[in-house]
């Protein structure tokens, strides 16, 4: 039973706290894509009035998050975002993307071409550029309106 246990504590703590897709029928409110698709690569924003949206990519979540007043205007989001989470691509983790690294340019696609892959730290990072390539690891601070035009295009 102590094993049992233990394995249980084990796994929660690697693999607990991801995105958890919160309607099946959702689809992302940038790209339009159906998001139970596309569940490894959920990314959520919290909004100021409680609500959350969930988002297909870290790209389109970014996009939101850089100009919430057009959306706002376009009744896409009611309220200013207060928090946003990514996943951890190898361990599935939530993590709030500030705190996250991000992998430009590796040999992965996302879900509406090129995006960023969110890491909990460096080390992980790394580990993933090694297998699937990638050009840098970004902080959360660099990733600009710029950037994220350029993946969209």
């Amino acid at each position: 039973m102590r094993i049992i246990l233990l394995i249980a504590l084990f796994f929660g703590t690697i693999y607990g706290g991801e995105i958890k897709l919160a309607d099946q029928n959702a689809t992302d409110p940038v790209y339009l894509l159906q998001l139970k698709k596309y569940q490894n690569w959920l990314t959520e924003a919290k909004l100021e009035n409680g609500k959350k949206i969930q988002f297909v990519s870290v790209k389109a979540m970014m996009q939101v998050y850089q100009h919430q007043d057009y959306f706002q205007r376009h009744k896409l989001i009611d309220a200013n975002i207060s928090k946003i989470y990514v996943q951890d691509y190898i361990s599935g983790r939530r993590i709030e993307a500030p705190k996250a690294v991000y992998v430009f340019g590796s040999h992965i696609i996302g879900p509406h071409g090129d995006d960023l892959i969110p890491f909990e730290n460096q080390q992980n990072a790394k580990l993933f550029m090694m297998k699937n390539g990638g050009t840098k690891i970004l902080p959360f601070e660099k990733l600009s309106t710029g950037l994220i035009r350029y993946l969209d295009m």
